[in-house]
């Protein structure tokens, strides 16, 4: 090569990796400037599962500044903690822990145990904050209700699963135990049925919602019974209490409704009214429709509806976003062939599903849900209206039915508290369930298509 084609080529060289370097430069730019899918997704996600599992919103200003519920945790013995459903993470413990749980080295009756397992952030979605090894605070998060283990260690202890009910988990007993219950007595007593209400009658209905269960009602109408006592789906007396089951926070991807009435909101609106108005976190919630002093007068006497606090105080709106795209990160448990359903008799089951028992008309597959406004009357599906009535929509929320078959086979849970269906569990099997339809609907199915239907259900 000649000399002045090598400086012609030096020059060209050059001139190319400029251009390179800035379009490199303005990519970079334009991507900063746009952000990034995956990156922001993967920070959402981190951010998410955070606030999911730690993250208590301050809600240490009702528990411990009100309630004074941390006097009731400073004696409670792991063996009780576990008897009221609460969950050990195992993977916050280190390996000699857990092997003195494996071989019983571990006093189950000693209180101190316990704070020693929230003080290692073990005791899923308890929050404490200690002082000299002193318990000062406790906190809550979304994790005591929505989280529990797959019992690998022990029952009740092993690795944690986001997501899945607490099916196990007594809140209104553990609720109960708090020294200080004046505060939850004055609000329920500005619904005129609850006036003269007791600290006494608080903890009875607190102890009458019993495991996997919770009122989150109670606080805007007071209604702590539903009228008509219902057993397996038939009503046989009086006074049930009003708490319905824990739902699940998997598989909420592509819904719309998704609590078991019709007409509260998104996901991420629950999120807030639980954070604000459940857990009594620090943030503002808005829902005007809490102003009906008809449907909801506790609410509308205290203004709930109207909750605000300065945005440089508020512990919730700013987490709402990113726990909202955790929460619809989580997949439905994935069912096994020939271990959670029977595959030839769910293959039939599939065929009455979208024909002779007409499932398929509410529940879409793949979503099991109506995609759009998912929610029915009543009316629509005979059955009573009291928990449909306490909600916006007064209507009841088309279920998800992916992952059915954890509840229906009992996993992960207290053999005690296995399937339970619908709203407030008054179904006890799968078999009840499409039992009741059958009636309900006239659908005339035969004992072997009710097997495969069931089968079919703990296939999704």
């Amino acid at each position: 090569m000649k000399k002045g084609q090598v400086i012609l080529f030096s020059v060209s060289a050059a001139f190319l990796l400029a251009a390179i370097s800035v379009s490199g430069m303005k990519n970079d730019r334009k991507s900063s400037f746009l952000g990034n899918a995956e990156e922001n997704a993967k920070a959402m996600i981190d951010q998410g599962r955070h606030t999911f599992r730690f993250d208590t919103y301050g809600d240490e200003a009702f528990w411990t500044g009100q309630l004074q519920i941390q006097q009731s945790v400073k004696s409670l013995t792991p063996r009780t903690a576990l008897a009221l459903g609460l969950k050990v993470d195992a993977e916050a413990l280190p390996p000699s822990v857990i092997e003195a749980i494996q071989h019983g080295r571990v006093n189950l009756d000693d209180p101190a145990v316990t704070l020693q397992l929230i003080q290692q952030n073990a005791v899923l979605g308890v929050v404490g904050t200690f002082n000299n090894n002193t318990l000062t605070k406790v906190g809550f998060t979304c994790a005591l209700c929505h989280s529990t283990v797959d019992d690998s260690v022990a029952p009740g202890i092993g690795a944690r699963i986001d997501g899945l009910a607490n099916r196990d988990l007594n809140v209104g007993a553990i609720i109960a135990t708090a020294p200080n219950l004046t505060p939850i007595v004055s609000l329920l007593s500005l619904a005129p049925q609850d006036a003269g209400i007791t600290a006494q009658d608080v903890r009875n209905v607190l102890n009458s919602w019993g495991p996997g269960k919770f009122d989150a009602e109670l606080g805007l109408d007071g209604k702590a019974f539903n009228p008509q006592q219902i057993t397996n789906g038939v009503v046989t007396g009086t006074n049930v209490s009003g708490a319905t089951l824990l739902p699940n926070a998997r598989g909420l991807s592509g819904h719309n409704l998704h609590t078991w009435s019709g007409g509260w909101g998104t996901v991420t609106y629950w999120n807030a009214l639980v954070a604000v108005l459940e857990l009594h976190g620090i943030g503002t919630f808005f829902d005007e429709r809490f102003d009906d002093a008809t449907q909801f007068p506790i609410a509308a006497a205290a203004k709930l509806g109207h909750v605000s606090v300065d945005p440089d105080s508020d512990q919730v709106t700013g987490k709402l976003a990113a726990l909202h795209f955790y929460q619809l990160s989580l997949p439905a448990v994935q069912p096994r062939p020939g271990i959670d359903f029977d595959p030839a008799a769910a293959a039939r089951g599939d065929e009455l599903f979208s024909g002779k028992a007409n499932c398929n008309s509410c529940h879409h597959e793949p979503l099991w849900t109506e995609p759009g406004w998912n929610q029915h009357t009543a009316d629509e599906l005979k059955i009573d209206s009291f928990e449909a009535d306490r909600s916006p929509g007064h209507a009841y929320q088309t279920v998800n039915l992916a992952g059915i078959f954890v509840r229906e086979r009992g996993l992960f849970m207290f053999p005690q508290n296995k399937g339970r269906f619908y709203h407030d569990g008054r179904f006890q099997t799968l078999l009840d369930v499409v039992n009741s339809y059958d009636a309900r609907f006239n659908l005339g199915l035969t004992d072997e298509e009710k097997h495969d239907l069931v089968e079919y259900l703990k296939s999704l």
